[in-house]
C-alpha cells in the first residue's frame, strides 16, 4: 500500500480498491434481513433485496428513507447493525471498503482538484499497482468511450458539470469492479444534461453489464433507467419491480403518490353495492367498478372507506352524457408542447387532467370528465394497500 495515502482516503475514496486481485465476472447484491440503526433510531428496517448479476437496481425514495444508507452499506461506508449483506457468495458485513471490488460514483463527483483528468482516472489502479502501460490503455479507452478523450491534460476547475460527471464515471468504469454504485450522480446537473447523462449511464451499462446500484429521489430517472426499482419510505421497501409494473400497479397509496409526474390523482370516497353492481361514491361522484375491481373488494373484505386513484393521462374530458363522469372546474391550464395539463378542481379536490393540445380550456371553464374504468386503481384508506 502507498504510505502517502491516509486511513481517511483508504475508506472513504472510491477509488480505493488495492488488493491486487483480479475479479471473475460481475456479482450479485443480496441483502438478509439487514437493519442500520443509531442507538434507537432505525435508519433501514429488515430489507431484504437480491439484485441479479448484471442488473441495473435503482433505489428511489423521498429524503431520508434510507436509501442512501442502504448503498453506504453496500460500500462499507456504513456499518450493517443486523442481519447479511453479500456481494456475490461473500458476506461482506466485516470486509473492509477497499477490498469489496465495488466503484462508488458520487453526487459531487469527488475528484482531486489538484490532478488531471488522466491521473483522475488513474488514481486507483496506480494504488493497485496496475502496470503503467495498461493504466494508459484502459483511461484512453473509458475517455474515448464517455467523449472526453480531448480533456485529458486538464484538471477539474477547467470543466463544465458534466464533463466532471464523466471524469467520475470513467475513474469508476476503469477499475473494472464487481459493483457499481452510484449515489445521486446527476443531481448537481441541469435539466438538459441530466436527459443526457441519463441515456450516457443507460447506454454505458448496457455495455459494460455490471451489477449497478443507483440511488435517486427522481422518480424519473428511476422509471427511464433501472431494469426494476426498489422504493423506499421510512427505511422500509415498499415496492420492487419492472418500472412498467410499479406504474401501472402500485402496491400502495404511497407508490402511487410517488411514481408518476403529475402525480396519481387520489379521491378518498365509499364503496357499497348498488342493483348488483359495486359503486364508489364520494359527494356527487358516482362510478361502478370494473368487475375484477368490484370482486376483488368483495372477496378480500375491503372496509367501506377506500380511495379511488386514476393518473391524469387517465381521465379525460367526457365525451357523452351517459359517461360515468361528474363536472370540474378548469382552474389552470399548462400546455407543455405535446401535451397540455389541465389543474381543476371538484368541491375542495384537486385534480389533474391531461389532454391533447387541441383541446382549447380556459379558466374558469367547467368541464365534465370521466375516468377510462379500466385503468383505475382502488386503495383501502385503514390500510393503505392497493385492491387487487
Amino acid at each position: 500500500m502507498d504510505n502517502d495515502v491516509s486511513p481517511v482516503a483508504r475508506y472513504a475514496h472510491p477509488d480505493a480498491k488495492i488488493d491486487g486481485k483480479g475479479r471473475e465476472g460481475v456479482a450479485g447484491v443480496t441483502f438478509k434481513n439487514v437493519i442500520k440503526s443509531f442507538g434507537q433510531h432505525v435508519l433501514v428496517h429488515e430489507l431484504n433485496l437480491e439484485i441479479p448479476d448484471g442488473e441495473f437496481m435503482v433505489l428511489v425514495g423521498p429524503s431520508g428513507c434510507g436509501k442512501s444508507t442502504t448503498l453506504r452499506m453496500v460500500a462499507g461506508l456504513e456499518e450493517v447493525s443486523s442481519g447479511e449483506l453479500y456481494i456475490g457468495d461473500r458476506l461482506v458485513n466485516d470486509v473492509p471498503p477497499k477490498d469489496r471490488d465495488i466503484a462508488m460514483v458520487f453526487q459531487n463527483y469527488a475528484l482531486y482538484p489538484h490532478m488531471t483528468v488522466f491521473d483522475n482516472m488513474a488514481f486507483g489502479l496506480k494504488l493497485r499497482k496496475v502496470p503503467k502501460a495498461e493504466i494508459d490503455q484502459r483511461v484512453r479507452e473509458a475517455a474515448k468511450t464517455l467523449g472526453i478523450d480531448h480533456l485529458l491534460d486538464r484538471k477539474p476547475k477547467a470543466l463544465s458539470g458534466g464533463q466532471r460527471q464523466r471524469v467520475a464515471l470513467g475513474r469508476a468504469i476503469v477499475r473494472d469492479p464487481q459493483v457499481f454504485l452510484m449515489d445521486e450522480p446527476l443531481s448537481n446537473l441541469d435539466a438538459k444534461l441530466r436527459v443526457q447523462m441519463r441515456a450516457e449511464i443507460s447506454r454505458l451499462r448496457r455495455r459494460l453489464e455490471t451489477t449497478t446500484i443507483y440511488v435517486t429521489h427522481d422518480q424519473t430517472e428511476a422509471m427511464t433507467m433501472g431494469d426494476r426499482i426498489a422504493v423506499m419510505k421510512d427505511g422500509v421497501v415498499q415496492q420492487v419491480d419492472s418500472p412498467e409494473k410499479i406504474y401501472h400497479s402500485p402496491a400502495n397509496l404511497f407508490v402511487a403518490g410517488f411514481i408518476g409526474s403529475p402525480a396519481m390523482n387520489m379521491v378518498s370516497g365509499r364503496w357499497g353495492e348498488e342493483d348488483g353492481h359495486v359503486v364508489f361514491t364520494a359527494g356527487d361522484i358516482r362510478i361502478a367498478l370494473p368487475g375484477p375491481l368490484a370482486d376483488a373488494v368483495k372477496r378480500k373484505g375491503v372496509g367501506p372507506r377506500v380511495v379511488l386513484g386514476v393518473r391524469p393521462e387517465h381521465l379525460h374530458p367526457a365525451t357523452s352524457e351517459n359517461d360515468a363522469g361528474f363536472e370540474v372546474n378548469v382552474e389552470v391550464v399548462e400546455p407543455t408542447g405535446a401535451e397540455t395539463y389541465l389543474y381543476v378542481s371538484h368541491g375542495d379536490q384537486a385534480l389533474t387532467v391531461r389532454v391533447d393540445p387541441s383541446l382549447k380550456a380556459e379558466p374558469g371553464q367547467r368541464l365534465k370528465v370521466a375516468p377510462d374504468l379500466s385503468k383505475i386503481h382502488l386503495f383501502d384508506e385503514e390500510t393503505e394497500e392497493a385492491v387487487r
